[in-house]
């Protein structure tokens, strides 16, 4: 009696822990099944994938979607609606909203609006402050939290953490893995006169790469001190990649598509679209942390999508706020880079998906093997395609890659089983759920 499956993925090039191959893809309720030779298996549903590659499903971990708070840029549905359609499953959401994520209530609030709403799958980082730092045991360890996350620079606010003793506080009592923008607050404030007014090619000089090395250096001591593990986002300089390379049995490092895509070159043809923190730095620091990527050092790519209107990116620097999309573009733009030969779709496959279960505990989630979550990510490496504006789901409606050209391209997004995005369209309801944590079960 053959086999029956609710859906097979038939035909297609599977990308997985164990290699690349042609392999097909069985799942039922919601699970992957089987993987192999499905032939003679009947399905309800078979997807003809030749001349295509299965991804374990993309994890972006690191995404500002706005919502509770300046909604008129972004909100949880339009956000997931973008992830989706480049290829993303799931994602972690960040806590400066408004208000801000610091506790119980906030989270349980975050998670009630992304339920029936939210197109993949979500979590919550928790942001970590001065005042929370006691509530913290109890806090990472919330259903939905992704953990704790902290600001040592560029924030406003209470969940600015600016302080040795501060971040100290809030590590000795983590016992999951805690993320950090790190940048010295100190620093920023003493340089504040650098930044030149209506030009954004003042920005990096501004936060220059010291900020970004004094700050992680901090960061590195006061973890070792404490005997914590953290997690250093959106890395944006060639000496923190050095240096971290020194700390990989504490620091996991996280790389975005920006800063290995775009140099400082392009503030002169984007301005301040692509002003971000940390900042586009020039090709050496790009070239910098491609290292990381091609030496092991980084473990992970997170978009840091971040949107803000045109109209509020038009404002005269420094008035214009830090910030663009990524989470559609991140499947893209990166595929376009292993088809030039900057990284393996092994790799990027490691970078988006087994690296975030790896390193933050995720439950059922992160590889194509039986048992685990049915969550897939199809893609076309030899179709080209412009990324234009119009394509943005997000609601601020732009990119700063709009009118470049890639090989390699979403094709599809399966979420526990179920065909959520579709060569370019939504095609089944949201059913975004949040991601469940080993260490929260």
């Amino acid at each position: 009696m053959p086999k029956t499956f609710d859906m097979i993925l038939a035909g297609g090039t599977l990308v997985n822990q164990d290699g690349v191959a042609p392999r097909d893809v069985g799942l039922r309720d919601g699970k992957i099944a089987e993987i192999g030779d499905l032939s003679r298996a009947s399905a309800g549903e078979r997807i003809d994938c030749a001349g295509l590659h299965i991804l374990p499903g993309v994890i972006d971990t690191q995404v500002h979607f706005r919502e509770p708070g300046p909604i008129h840029k972004e909100d949880l549905e339009t956000g997931t609606r973008a992830a989706v359609l480049g290829g993303v499953v799931a994602v972690f959401e960040m806590p400066n909203t408004k208000p801000l994520t610091t506790g119980a209530a906030e989270l349980a609030d975050k998670i009630a609006r992304a339920s029936g709403r939210a197109h993949c799958d979500f979590a919550f980082w928790v942001g970590g402050t001065h005042e929370n730092a006691k509530d913290i045991p109890e806090l990472e360890r919330l259903p939905g939290a992704a953990g704790i996350k902290v600001f040592m620079g560029s924030s406003t606010g209470s969940l600015l953490v600016a302080d040795d003793a501060g971040v100290g506080e809030i590590l000795s009592k983590t016992r999951r893995r805690a993320a950090f923008h790190s940048e010295d607050e100190y620093r920023l404030e003493e340089r504040k006169p650098l930044r030149v007014t209506g030009d954004p090619t003042s920005h990096p000089v501004w936060r220059d790469e010291i900020t970004a090395l004094r700050s992680t250096e901090r960061l590195l001591r006061i973890a070792r001190e404490k005997g914590a593990l953290v997690h250093v986002l959106h890395i944006s300089t060639a000496e923190e990649i050095e240096f971290l390379a020194g700390h990989k049995d504490i620091a996991s490092v996280e790389a975005t598509p920006h800063h290995l895509t775009l140099d400082a070159q392009d503030y002169l043809r984007l301005g301040t679209l692509v002003q971000m923190n940390p900042p586009v730095r020039d090709e050496r620091h790009r070239e910098g942390i491609w290292r990381g990527v091609t030496q092991g050092i980084v473990d992970v790519l997170g978009s840091d999508h971040a949107p803000h209107t045109l109209e509020e990116k038009a404002k005269p620097y420094p008035e214009s706020p830090s910030g663009m999309t990524g989470v559609q573009t991140l499947v893209p733009t990166m595929l376009d880079h292993v088809n030039a030969g900057r990284l393996t779709l092994q790799r990027f496959a490691d970078l988006t998906s087994a690296g975030p279960a790896r390193l933050f505990g995720l439950a059922g989630k992160g590889r194509v093997a039986v048992g685990y979550d049915a969550d897939l990510t199809v893609v076309d490496l030899k179709r080209r395609e412009t990324i234009r504006n119009s394509w943005i789901a997000s609601r601020c409606g732009w990119t700063p890659y709009d009118g470049m050209e890639v090989t390699g391209w979403p094709v599809g997004a399966i979420i526990r089983g179920v065909r959520v995005m579709w060569e370019g369209e939504l095609v089944s309801p949201s059913r975004g759920a949040p991601i469940r944590f080993q260490q929260a079960l």
